[in-house]
């Protein structure tokens, strides 16, 4: 145990070496802290492979979300849209595909057409109901997605992708059964003519 320093009368305290000794240890100690902590927050080398795994996957994200237009179609041998030399880029919405023989949403058929009419049991006034049924349940979809998700809302858009031989009245069956189902923004895709 070390005994306390005594005074001199000068009133200047008077400092062993043992003291000085503890001073010097204890200050190379927090020096060495101190590089510790530094050194830790430190990047000595950069790992390359790292590096390049997160840079193609930028690559493959940037590459996916760059698109020449934002709707996919079903293609099939039964359409063949109208043509136009309309400009306006799709958007991704609900899609009908109305052909002489079905009515498809999405890729899956819903409505089979016999000689390009609907079949009275299909009908109830001008309301396709298989459609109907179909809609409802993409609707749904749409409506809990835009409630969980502020960025995509629910805009009422529908794509409709109709062959050219299709009858009026099937076509306006299809209107007005997207309509009762809250979609009333109809979008018509055609096939755009190359100008001469």
């Amino acid at each position: 145990m070390a005994t306390p320093t005594s005074q001199p009368a000068g009133g200047a305290l008077e400092i062993t070496d043992e003291d000085r000794q503890r001073m010097r240890f204890r200050k190379a100690l927090a020096r060495k802290k101190r590089r510790d902590r530094e050194a830790e927050g430190e990047i000595k080398e950069l790992n390359i492979t790292a590096m390049m795994d997160l840079m193609t996957i930028i690559l493959v994200f940037l590459i996916k979300s760059f698109s020449a237009s934002s709707i996919t179609v079903t293609a099939s041998e039964d359409v063949r849209p109208p043509m136009s030399t309309a400009r306006a880029t799709p958007k991704d919405t609900i899609a009908i595909t109305v052909t002489p023989k079905s009515i498809m949403v999405g890729d899956k058929t819903k409505v089979t057409l016999t000689n390009g009419s609907l079949k009275p049991g299909d009908m109830q006034s001008k309301l396709i109901l298989p459609l109907d049924a179909a809609l409802k349940k993409e609707v749904e979809k749409l409506k809990y997605i835009a409630e969980r998700n502020p960025t995509s809302p629910f805009n009422r858009e529908v794509s409709i992708i109709g062959d050219k031989r299709v009858t009026y009245e099937v076509l306006s069956s299809v209107l007005y059964t997207a309509g009762i189902n809250e979609l009333e923004n109809f979008r018509f895709i055609i096939l755009q003519k190359n100008p001469d």
